[in-house]
């Protein structure tokens, strides 16, 4: 019989408002119980924007997206809600997702040979323990995690964009697919790379129920 997923202890089950499916299989591993609820919120960097405040403000909107869907769904649901939205950072260019494979090709050149910062906003929207009130706290956090590429041929860059991988995927590669052989070192947590810094999702959960029970 297969084994079922043990589930992460005393902890709530999570709205997650992402469609990511690497976010989802993050969450699975670690033992998360929750439902997926995505969100369509314009993702464009406003003028002057900093790379950290732009995904600290998507990451909020997705969630305070997500809880305006839940409210308006009948029954009042009681249950936090997670967000995360992901950017790569190389030098003075912030790199979302490639909308073409002359783009994604663009980023790998760029990212090629040298070192960048992927940076992950999340939020979490905590409900009040008296759910009739609808009151919710929140907390926000980036976090953030060097990469270092080895130099690509243009062979490589053209099969890597020629896979499709790229597409989806902040800065154009996945640490976890393909790309990994591209990866030369990281410093920080390999998750947030991934899209979703796990460990520190669950220290604000826990940090959100200790306030809780005071």
């Amino acid at each position: 019989m297969p084994s079922r997923q043990p589930k992460t202890s005393a902890l709530p089950k999570l709205i997650l408002a992402s469609a990511s499916p690497r976010r989802k299989e993050i969450l699975k591993c670690a033992g998360f119980d929750f439902r997926v609820l995505p969100t369509a919120i314009p993702e464009v960097r406003k003028r002057g924007e900093t790379a950290r405040a732009f995904v600290a403000r998507l990451a909020l909107e997705k969630a305070e997206a997500a809880r305006r869907m839940l409210s308006s769904r009948g029954p009042y649901i009681a249950a936090p809600v997670l967000a995360a939205d992901t950017v790569v950072v190389a030098g003075r260019h912030v790199l979302e997702k490639p909308g073409s494979a002359k783009e994604a090709g663009k980023m790998l050149r760029l990212l090629s040979g040298r070192t960048h910062v992927v940076m992950t906003g999340i939020c979490v929207l905590y409900p009040e323990k008296d759910s009739s009130s609808r009151r919710w706290r929140k907390k926000v956090r980036v976090s953030s995690t060097e990469v270092k590429f080895r130099k690509l041929t243009a062979s490589e860059i053209e099969s890597y964009v020629t896979s499709g991988e790229p597409f989806d995927k902040a800065g154009g590669y996945a640490i976890q697919g393909l790309a990994s052989k591209y990866i030369e070192w990281i410093r920080g947590c390999y998750f947030n790379v991934v899209g979703l810094p796990i460990s520190m999702v669950y220290a604000l959960l826990k940090e959100l129920q200790k306030e809780e029970k005071q």
